[in-house]
């Protein structure tokens, strides 16, 4: 319990450290002292964008966001369909585009993949868009090497070679499972939105956070999350033949005994109004164990959006059942242009 208790505080500090790139916090190269850049970071690099991101202060992410939003991005189609992480254009209000050549030009939300955590945008204007090429993700192998091309808020670039330490599941405490994904060293300080190439300057994935402690690693999304959603995005603004997620608003660290203990609750969402409180240990899901985060997200999406639920937890030293009807999260977030 006293491990769970410290990492409470750390929990509830993460979503504000995923809204942008860490800003100003370390010293970055003289660009009359840092060596040319590889040739198959070269190729990709006139595709690589800087993101800005006005959201109206009424909007639910910017509790846990902020108003005020800085990622990098791809374009990834010569039509200026950019790719870049869902966190950074959720509930987007306006969003300014910064291209390599200097230019910089209105962007719209064009969809979002809140299962896979990606957005699209889309530059507006005349182009020409340079387009980087999309690469095979599935061959990915640990040691690989790699790049990661991003941008800060200055249009400058952030590139920084490594290569995959590692490929596995990775759960979120928002909600949010990949059952692959790539960790990458060393970690590029622009993460947010970062393409992540292979040495032929292909785009394997999008770097998307920044974990553990000095020295940190990224965990980045691999492109094979987004290609079979891709035309859908684009042209319907979600992956509308996936069944939608259930979703409760609830943000959970797993418990070293068994279950997932709530550290915050979604200012929207049906969580809040079923009476789920901070400290709350989820141990059951209509009436299966809850052993692990997995176990617990895994559960929640095998049931159906609007079905009710019985959640147990242990709140002090008492059981109680909590009733509650999960909902469509799209329905609650601003994450199309419409």
């Amino acid at each position: 319990m006293r491990r769970m208790a410290l990492a409470l505080p750390l929990l509830l500090a993460l979503p504000l450290a995923l809204g942008a790139a860490p800003r100003g916090t370390e010293q970055k190269p003289d660009p009359k002292s840092a060596p040319a850049l590889p040739s198959f970071v070269q190729r990709v690099q006139p595709a690589v964008v800087g993101i800005k991101v006005q959201v109206p202060r009424n909007r639910p992410s910017v509790l846990t966001l902020g108003p005020e939003r800085w990622g990098s991005g791809v374009i990834f189609d010569p039509g200026g369909y950019a790719l870049t992480v869902s966190y950074v254009l959720l509930d987007a209000g306006t969003i300014e585009v910064s291209l390599r050549d200097g230019r910089t030009v209105p962007g719209k939300l064009v969809g979002l993949d809140l299962e896979v955590g990606l957005g699209v945008l889309k530059l507006e204007g005349p182009g020409p868009w340079p387009a980087a090429v999309v690469g095979d993700s599935a061959g990915v192998r640990v040691g690989q090497a790699t790049a990661t091309v991003g941008v800060d808020e200055d249009n400058d670039l952030v590139v920084t070679n490594g290569s995959v330490q590692e490929i596995r599941a990775f759960a979120g405490y928002w909600e949010y499972m990949l059952d692959r994904a790539f960790v990458v060293s060393p970690y590029n300080p622009a993460f947010g939105g970062s393409p992540l190439v292979n040495q032929s300057g292909e785009v394997i994935g999008i770097t998307s956070l920044r974990l553990g402690e000095r020295p940190f690693v990224n965990l980045a999304i691999p492109i094979e999350k987004f290609l079979p959603g891709r035309d859908e995005l684009i042209q319907r603004g979600r992956v509308v033949t996936r069944k939608p997620r259930p979703w409760l608003g609830l943000y959970t660290l797993p418990v070293e005994s068994g279950g997932v203990v709530i550290a915050g609750v979604s200012p929207v969402g049906p969580a809040a109004p079923a009476g789920f409180q901070r400290g709350d240990v989820v141990v059951r899901l209509n009436g299966e164990k809850v052993g692990s985060q997995e176990e617990f997200y895994t559960r929640l999406w095998e049931t159906e959006v609007g079905q009710e639920l019985t959640l147990v937890v242990l709140r002090g030293s008492r059981f109680e059942a909590i009733r509650v009807r999960p909902a469509d999260r799209y329905q609650f977030f601003r994450t199309t242009g419409q």
